[in-house]
C-alpha cells in the first residue's frame, strides 16, 4: 500500500493539483485584498456604507442577519467578476501567443515555395 501511495504522489497530476491549490490560496488572498481594500470602499462611496452586517430583521426572539448574507453575496459577485476579468485577460494574451506561433517563419515559407516548385517540375 505504501508503494502505491508513493506512485500516486509521484504522478504529475497530483503535483500539478498541489501547485494549483497553493497558487489558488495565494491568489485568493490577493483578490480578497483587492475587494476589501479597493472595491468595497468604492462601492461605499455610492451606497453610503461598506459593511452591511449590522442589518438585522428581528422576529420575536429570532434575529435574521440578512446584512451578513448580503455582504457575502456582494463579495462573491465582486470576486467572481475580478476572476472573470483576469481569466479573460489571460486568454487574450494566450491567443496573441498562439497567433505568433501560427505564423510561419521566412525560412519555412521559402521551403514551402521550393517544395511547390519541385512538385511542379516533377509533373
Amino acid at each position: 500500500m505504501l508503494k502505491e501511495f508513493k506512485t500516486f504522489i509521484a504522478r504529475g497530476n497530483v503535483i500539478d493539483m498541489a501547485v494549483g491549490i497553493i497558487v489558488g490560496a495565494a491568489f485568493t488572498s490577493i483578490v480578497k485584498s483587492l475587494v476589501n481594500n479597493l472595491i468595497n470602499p468604492l462601492i461605499g462611496l455610492f451606497i453610503g456604507r461598506i459593511d452591511l452586517s449590522n442589518l438585522v430583521l428581528t422576529v420575536g426572539d429570532a434575529q435574521f442577519k440578512y446584512g451578513s448574507f448580503l455582504n457575502a453575496v456582494i463579495n462573491f459577485l465582486i470576486i467572481s467578476f475580478v476572476v472573470f476579468l483576469m481569466v479573460k485577460a489571460i486568454n487574450t494574451f494566450r491567443k496573441k501567443e498562439d497567433n505568433k506561433k501560427d505564423t510561419p517563419s521566412e525560412e519555412v515559407m521559402y521551403l514551402k515555395e521550393i517544395t511547390e516548385l519541385l512538385k511542379k517540375n516533377k509533373d
